[in-house]
């Protein structure tokens, strides 16, 4: 086992303040705080928040504070944070002194998604770990020779990678000068656990549209917006019989009347996301999730697998999800559904639909097995 150790998570759940960031960030904090370990929270990327009320980004960080503080509190984290404003350098939670002690004390950073350019007496952290939620782009930029990108991972002293096919030959992403190894997003098991019985709908919660993330490798063009692969599966609701629920954000009012019009039930993802006791409701009250992934992950077969979609499975909802090559390290086909085509999705509910009881306690089985944070933290550990 390995013996305590002071770690420092860094993330944006400031300057990102929605549920499903915040899950994400508290779920490895509670995983290393139940593994033993002293835990806390900073957030000092120098990047300014957006801020939900004003509905834009701004210098003014008072959301973003209040946001962190309610989340860490929920779960047990109250004074063990720091946020550093990216406008006049202020600190909250902790105090710049106490924040100066712990990066002088601290064992191990995890710079979670990569979200920090690491600095100053981060540097000194014995054990910096960059933690890829989204790869492929890191990757390529490498590849390329893009001094930039080199410089930032070369400031970490290991590199994990929810992409768990990348660097074997299955995945053709390009693994030069680093070496990643996989993990996978991990869940608290009992923050989830629901015997509330699920309302009709399948849904998900996404952004509809991205860009500035479209990666060119070996003469194709790999897509980061998801819009790209739902345009491909509009049919679903007609063609499967099933309530499909959309909770879009970054979506225009054209695209929604042609998704009601192919018969999507479509929702505010911001409103779903506002707060972590909100988000949790939202995915508990489904019946399960029907989701894409983005063309990036799927034609390259990266093993990537959503942490919104391991909530689902924690809450005992089965996922039905397009496949990105996580078929290799996960089972599929009683809780889990990987789809290619749209008889793959017609099948999955079809099966869904003969016994939903045991679709959802494979999900829940799922989600102990293969999503334990406890369990996927302490291999994190193990292998540094």
């Amino acid at each position: 086992m390995t013996p305590m150790k002071k770690i420092i998570v860094c993330g944006t759940m400031g300057e990102v303040p929605f549920g499903g960031m915040a899950w994400q960030v508290m779920h490895h904090l509670e995983g290393f705080r139940r593994l033993g370990h002293d835990v806390f929270y900073v957030e000092d990327t120098e990047r300014w928040p957006y801020d939900p009320d004003q509905n834009t980004v701004t210098d003014n960080c008072a959301y973003a504070v209040r946001f962190i503080e309610r989340a860490l509190n929920k779960c047990g984290l109250a004074g063990r944070w720091a946020y550093k404003s990216g406008s006049d350098g202020r600190v909250f939670g902790m105090n710049q002194e106490e924040l100066t002690y712990l990066y002088d004390h601290a064992d191990i950073l995890v710079n979670l998604t990569g979200s920090t350019r690491l600095r100053d007496r981060q540097l000194d952290v014995p054990v910096r770990i960059y933690l890829e939620t989204d790869p492929v782009l890191p990757q390529v930029e490498v590849a390329r020779g893009e001094a930039s990108t080199i410089e930032f991972l070369r400031a970490h002293t290991h590199h994990f990678t929810y992409g768990e096919n990348i660097g074997s030959p299955t995945c053709p992403v390009p693994t030069a000068i680093f070496k990643y190894q996989p993990t996978r997003p991990p869940v608290i098991l009992d923050w989830w656990q629901t015997d509330h019985t699920p309302r009709e709908c399948f849904t998900t919660i996404a952004n509809w549209r991205q860009s500035g993330k479209d990666v060119e490798w070996n003469g194709e063009t790999y897509i980061w917006s998801k819009h790209n692969e739902f345009l491909k599966f509009l049919d679903v609701p007609a063609l499967s019989g099933e309530c499909l629920e959309l909770a879009l954000s970054s979506v225009d009012d054209n695209t929604i009347e042609m998704l009601k019009s192919r018969a999507w039930r479509v929702g505010d993802s911001v409103e779903v996301s506002r707060d972590v006791v909100s988000y949790r409701k939202y995915v508990q009250a489904s019946r399960g999730e029907f989701t894409v992934a983005k063309d990036q992950y799927v034609r390259l077969k990266t093993g990537w697998f959503s942490d919104r979609s391991v909530c689902y499975l924690a809450s005992g909802r089965p996922v039905v999800t397009q496949n990105s090559g996580f078929g290799t390290v996960l089972p599929v086909g009683e809780g889990l559904f990987a789809f290619e085509t749209m008889e793959d999705i017609v099948a999955a509910f079809e099966a869904i639909r003969s016994d939903y009881g045991r679709h959802s306690r494979a999900a829940s089985a799922i989600a102990q097995n293969h999503f334990r944070a406890e369990t996927v933290l302490a291999r994190m550990l193990e292998n540094l």
